[in-house]
């Protein structure tokens, strides 16, 4: 084992091998930028992935700070891959275009990393050629999704989640479920109560992925507009598909059964413009 006194930044963070793993194929300027971009993509997964299984844990332990903590890092972290497409989005079609045809059929959407993300937010029906390549991905869509460690934080808790849902077969897709909903209900009926803001937290988790999503889309109808993207994916038809198709659907549909909250009726105030006794 080394001794730390010795150690150094550049042996610490093992930089020589780090920095050795960008190999441009072209002399294009812009290839750099495009490697280092979705280099960073993927070591941004890892720390979510790392994040998300502490997050589960942390969930079914029936630890609300923890829970709430592990949330908003992963919201920041999805903020900051949402932020590294502005930097890509410098490149034009003409620069991309000088160096696209050295990607081969290699694509963003054989990124294994992000797939298991998918599962461990609930996706399921991953195709057979995936699943059966991959089995850090099988286990992630055979196991409860983050959801499913909410409803367990919840029923923790003492709100009715039904044993249907607590029970389900997890290797199948999320339904959304009207006694969740109403379990919800309950809930965000205490707005500053610890479970209402584990929720909160994770529909922030939510919209983040959605933002990169749409800004993942976008950048890339930008870059090739409609064109088949690499590795023949459909490319923008694809992104665009996947769009609004939220990992906690029940968080969202709560919001509109939810009733404004009315003044208690001690508190009434006079009419605008009504009379007052002297």
């Amino acid at each position: 084992m080394a001794d730390s006194p010795t150690m150094t930044y550049g042996g610490y963070l093992r930089l020589d091998r780090l920095l050795s793993c960008q190999a441009p194929r072209t002399g294009a300027h812009d290839e750099l930028l495009f490697v280092i971009i979705h280099q960073v993509y993927e070591l941004w997964f890892k720390q979510i992935l790392h994040e998300a299984e502490l997050l589960q844990r942390r969930l079914e332990e029936g630890n609300s700070g923890g829970s709430l903590h592990t949330a908003r890092r992963i919201a920041k972290i999805l903020k900051t891959v949402v932020g590294q497409l502005d930097v890509l989005e410098t490149m034009t079609p003409r620069q991309f275009a000088a160096f696209r045809d050295e990607l081969g059929t290699s694509s963003g959407f054989q990124s294994a990393q992000f797939r298991e993300l998918e599962a461990v937010l609930g996706r399921r029906g991953f195709p057979a050629s995936d699943l059966r390549g991959d089995e850090r991905l099988r286990a992630a869509a055979s196991r409860p999704s983050l959801l499913d460690s909410l409803l367990r934080y919840l029923a923790g808790r003492g709100h009715a989640i039904p044993a249907a849902a607590l029970e389900r077969d997890f290797s199948r897709p999320w339904e959304p479920d009207p006694r969740v909903q109403r379990a919800l209900l309950e809930v965000y009926a205490d707005e500053s109560g610890p479970a209402a803001e584990v929720c909160e937290a994770l529909v922030d988790v939510d919209e983040g992925v959605q933002e990169w999503r749409y800004r993942h889309l976008k950048m890339v109808e930008r870059t090739i507009g409609a064109k088949i993207g690499t590795g023949g994916s459909a490319g923008a038809d694809y992104l665009r598909a996947t769009l609004f198709a939220p990992a906690f659907p029940d968080l969202w549909e709560v919001r509109s059964q939810t009733d404004s909250q009315t003044e208690p009726a001690g508190d009434a105030r006079p009419a605008k413009g009504a009379a007052h006794d002297g």
